[in-house]
């Protein structure tokens, strides 16, 4: 009888033994954490004025052209200007090419004083195609950041 029990004891009652899940039993608490992160940040913008054509003035007061034209005689010219941000021709960012026309001042026309020893003005300007204007700016912004969070939790 007693290989029997032994027997049973081995093969148990066929009963299925189950587990109790276990809960944390707590009142409260609090969690806090502290962030600091620091960025920095360089830029550099550049800012390039071309003017692609020219601009001639003529004015006065007391002065005769005899019905010649104004402007010089334009001429075409196989000066570029080109200026690129990027690496190229194909790099969209800011590549410029452009040709252009300028004038031969040596055409211009012969402006006389309308009344020798009478009072005058006269003015005559050229501004020929090129680089007007270069603006550089060289920034650095630095950026610190702080957080501090506290969770505050209770059953």
């Amino acid at each position: 009888m007693k290989p029997y029990i032994l027997l049973l004891l081995l093969l148990g009652s066929g009963t299925a033994v189950k587990a109790v899940p276990v809960v944390p039993n707590f009142t409260q608490g609090s969690m806090t954490t502290h962030t600091e992160t620091s960025s920095t940040v360089q830029e550099t913008i550049n800012s390039i004025d071309y003017r692609t054509g020219w601009e001639y003035t003529v004015t006065g007061v007391g002065i005769e052209n005899n019905d010649a034209p104004l402007n010089p005689t334009p001429t075409a010219s196989s000066t570029s200007i080109t200026a690129s941000v990027g690496t190229g021709p194909d790099d969209q960012l800011g590549y410029l090419e452009s040709s252009f026309d300028s004038l031969d001042l040596t055409t211009a026309g012969e402006f006389t004083i309308a009344d020798p020893g009478q009072g005058f003005q006269f003015t005559q300007s050229y501004s020929g195609p090129g680089l007007t204007n270069q603006t550089i700016i060289k920034r650095t912004s630095v950026i610190d950041s702080v957080t501090n969070t506290t969770s505050i939790f209770s059953n």
